[in-house]
């Protein structure tokens, strides 16, 4: 492992600069430690559908999690100006306000893929993700938090994006596949988990 230390001007968004530094220069990594402040911050709270949103002057607490170039998992605790602690997911949308200084440990080689059982049946779920989009990065939060056996397809390039689309009809991601057929994306997934349908997928 060697050590990288990073500094985020004002007005940069902090999961995306780690997503972009991920992606560009191909590193698999965790947060080793940060100091900063922000003038906005984006979180998804455990349970709620959508992102909690702060703005004024937020201090950095903790950003603890793994990077690499097919997504970050990152969360983030804060203090506003009250000393109020809050934390979550981080989500894009989380600005720097006067500065943030980061130090990421980038691991020597890519973690080994899990061994796979061949005998255990094909998950029934398949997820096509875009790296960097929000709504790809909650429908993957929503199936690991169920423990929901599910495989992810990474669109990396325009070959990737245009087999997804004749496969699917859509444009847009996450696109959902239930027994090879598209069924929509975070919006019918979440309906589907509303509805309590996810779980016969196991």
């Amino acid at each position: 492992m060697r050590p990288l230390p990073l500094k985020l001007a004002p007005g940069s968004d902090l999961r995306n600069s780690l997503e972009e530094l991920s992606q560009t220069q191909g590193i698999h990594g965790f947060v080793l430690g940060v100091v900063g402040n922000l003038s906005r911050a984006a979180f998804q709270c455990p349970g709620q559908p959508e992102p909690t949103v702060l703005e004024g002057d937020l201090e950095v607490i903790t950003l603890n999690g793994t990077i690499a170039p097919e997504g970050v998992h990152l969360h983030l605790s804060l203090s506003d100006g009250a000393c109020q602690v809050w934390g979550g997911h981080l989500e894009p949308g989380t600005l720097v306000q006067k500065g943030v200084d980061l130090l990421v440990g980038v691991l020597d080689q890519p973690p080994a893929p899990a061994e796979s059982n061949a005998d255990a049946p094909a998950p029934r779920l398949e997820i096509a993700v875009l790296p960097g989009c929000p709504w790809c990065g909650r429908a993957l939060r929503l199936l690991r938090g169920m423990a929901l056996p599910h495989t992810v397809i990474t669109v990396n390039n325009d070959a990737d994006f245009e087999a997804c689309q004749t496969r699917s009809g859509m444009r847009t991601f996450p696109q959902v596949f239930i027994d090879g057929t598209a069924i929509g994306g975070y919006d019918d997934l979440t309906a589907l988990h509303a509805a309590g349908e996810l779980e016969t997928l196991r």
